[in-house]
C-alpha cells in the first residue's frame, strides 16, 4: 500500500503548476476541468512515484490557510543532499519567497528549510 497523491487547492493553478516545474522540475499531465463542479486540476508529477494534484474551483472564493506560528499542513520535498537543501533555500529566497526557518538541523535530527509559498502553503526543502 502506498499514498497515491496529496491534493491542494490554490488561488492561481498556473502560478502553482509553474512553481512545481520551476523549482522541482515536474511534469505536469493535462489540464482537467469539470464545467459541472468547475473543478480545474492537473496532476505535478516528482522523480520517483509521489504527485501533487493541485485544484482551483470556479465559483467558490478562494479562502487561504491562516498563517500563524503553526500551519494547518505543510508539503514537504527532498532534495537529496544539504547542500542542495541550501541552495534551493537561497534561490527561492532570492526568488522573493520568504524563509521561515533554516536551513538547519531539527530537534529530530533532520536538516531542514521552511519557505512560505502563497495562499498559506508551507514548503519544507529537506534532503
Amino acid at each position: 500500500m502506498r499514498i497515491d497523491h496529496l491534493a491542494i487547492t490554490v488561488s492561481d493553478l498556473q502560478r502553482a503548476k509553474d512553481f512545481f516545474v520551476r523549482y522541482f522540475g515536474c511534469t505536469s499531465d493535462t489540464d482537467y476541468h469539470n464545467p459541472r463542479t468547475g473543478l480545474h486540476s492537473c496532476f505535478m508529477s516528482f522523480d520517483g512515484e509521489a504527485r501533487l494534484e493541485l485544484m482551483q474551483w470556479d465559483g467558490i472564493d478562494f479562502m487561504p490557510a491562516r498563517l500563524q506560528d503553526k500551519t494547518y499542513f505543510h508539503l514537504s520535498v527532498s532534495v537529496g543532499s544539504k547542500e542542495q537543501v541550501d541552495a534551493m533555500t537561497a534561490r527561492l529566497q532570492t526568488d522573493g519567497y520568504t524563509v521561515k526557518s533554516g536551513p538547519r538541523t531539527t530537534g529530530d535530527g533532520y536538516y531542514e528549510s521552511v519557505i512560505a509559498l502563497w495562499d498559506g502553503i508551507e514548503l519544507e526543502i529537506t534532503i
